[in-house]
């Protein structure tokens, strides 16, 4: 039986680092410093250099980065913000938990927002737009960022899968009001549990997210403002600047497993969109569609290659979303795609070999289909 190729393989990641983050693990352990530190502050100021803003901000997730980027933002019970229903759920559950009102738009065949379908959804209440960067692939910023400025809406960009990535050699969480980005263990820059960033060139963002990650405190006994609890722990953070060092050989190894694959899949009766001059993919996933998706999957699964869908149920369609009365065909291309995706193993552990194998499973599969 040959071996079992996994989706993600962290514990080959850990194998490969073991040796020289063991010791920083230890100096931030026996420093005592757990909550705060330099290992933030350090973290912070490369994180708002590599997405070419002034400021950046560690936090507890990138679902509280969302949640605080759209309160900063302006937005408030009654408002609207306009974003897409393939993402992940926190994306709309950021909204829902400011009160807000998401209002869904549908996607292009690159899985991202479709620009076209953003002007006929703004109203008097809509507040900003929230473009998901999926996979890695920055959305049409250059689009977007027009319509914003023409109806003043802030973009509050959702970059969780794209640290790294560019548009017209911009990078992703530069362009809107606020980036918001994930650490979660499956990101290109991983920490070792749950984590979080959000970058901005606003001050008073900046500000008001370094005091409503520590309870809205202005010192130890005054409260300006009630706040949360959604600090970056100095270990994890620490850990984020060793992961930080190889984060360009991470992103161009699995630049190189993408073009194996594209090389060496037979695309007859497959599809994936092709990067475009204008854009740099850091392959967070790597994301095929085909209308055989299901028995593809399962043929891959009993030849040892476990897969991902990402995301099976649009979130339109989800039980949560019932009280929005969306339905069923309101979303066509995202709803289609729902059933087509197929998120093949990308991550920066796996050979050529294995990725060519995987390739020839695929064209032997659509060969005797």
């Amino acid at each position: 039986m040959s071996k079992k190729i996994p989706f993600v393989n962290i514990g080959q990641q850990w194998k490969m680092e073991k040796r020289l983050l063991l010791p920083i693990i230890k100096k931030i352990l026996s420093s005592g410093k757990y909550v705060g530190g330099e290992e933030i502050e350090k973290f912070e100021k490369r994180i708002a250099k590599i997405c070419g803003v002034k400021y950046a901000v560690a936090l507890n997730s990138g679902t509280d980065s969302l949640t605080m980027a759209l309160a900063l933002s302006g937005v408030r019970r009654g408002d609207e913000v306009i974003t897409t229903p393939n993402s992940f759920i926190a994306t709309t559950a950021a909204i829902v938990h400011l009160g807000a009102k998401p209002v869904f738009v549908d996607v292009l065949p690159n899985l991202n927002m479709d620009p076209s379908k953003i002007i006929e959804k703004i109203t008097t209440r809509t507040k900003a737009i929230l473009p998901t960067h999926l996979a890695g692939r920055v959305c049409d910023m250059e689009t977007i960022c027009k319509i914003a400025n023409k109806h003043n809406l802030a973009i509050i960009e959702d970059a969780a899968q794209s640290i790294g990535s560019k548009f017209n050699s911009r990078p992703s969480g530069s362009f809107g009001k606020v980036g918001c980005f994930s650490a979660h263990p499956l990101k290109n820059l991983n920490a070792c549990g749950d984590g979080g960033y959000l970058t901005t060139d606003d001050k008073k963002i900046f500000e008001g997210a370094i005091s409503l990650r520590n309870h809205g405190l202005s010192d130890r006994n005054t409260v300006e403002k009630f706040g949360f609890v959604s600090r970056l722990d100095n270990l994890q953070a620490g850990i984020l600047n060793f992961r930080l060092k190889n984060l360009n050989k991470i992103i161009k190894k699995r630049r190189e497993n993408a073009s194996i694959y594209l090389k060496n899949i037979s695309w007859e009766r497959i599809f994936f969109p092709r990067e475009t001059k204008k854009e740099f993919n850091t392959y967070h996933l790597f994301v095929i569609q085909t209308t055989l998706r299901d028995r593809l999957l399962k043929f891959l699964k009993k030849n040892n290659v476990i897969t991902g869908i990402h995301y099976p149920v649009p979130i339109h369609l989800q039980p949560a979303a019932k009280f929005l009365n969306y339905k069923k065909g309101d979303f066509p291309v995202a709803e289609k795609q729902a059933k087509e995706i197929l998120s093949l193993p990308i991550n920066q552990s796996l050979s050529k070999k294995n990725i060519e194998k995987i390739a020839n499973l695929i064209n032997h599969f659509q060969k005797n289909i």
